[in-house]
């Protein structure tokens, strides 16, 4: 099992207009989303992450995951080996 640690940071702040110690702790988390390549045919992103578990089933998927993005140096591609 492929286990990742998110690390915890530990904030707190000393105002002297407040007579108590703000103190919270935060988890380092990047909101994401992700759509299959036909919900994602017809829109336009800012950036793309291809994540290719298999190989595509059609000729024209590759074509809509790629053009996707509005510029090309905001696709990012990953792909599993396939036997």
């Amino acid at each position: 099992r492929n286990r990742k640690k998110i690390p915890r940071v530990k904030l707190s702040s000393c105002d002297a207009n407040i007579p108590f110690t703000l103190s919270r702790l935060q988890f380092l988390l990047r909101l994401a989303y992700s759509i299959t390549i036909n919900k994602a045919q017809g829109q336009t992103f800012e950036k793309v992450g291809i994540h290719l578990l298999q190989p595509v089933f059609s000729h024209g998927q590759l074509y809509v995951a790629f053009s996707r993005a509005r510029a090309t140096n905001n696709i990012k591609v990953r792909v599993m080996t396939f036997n």
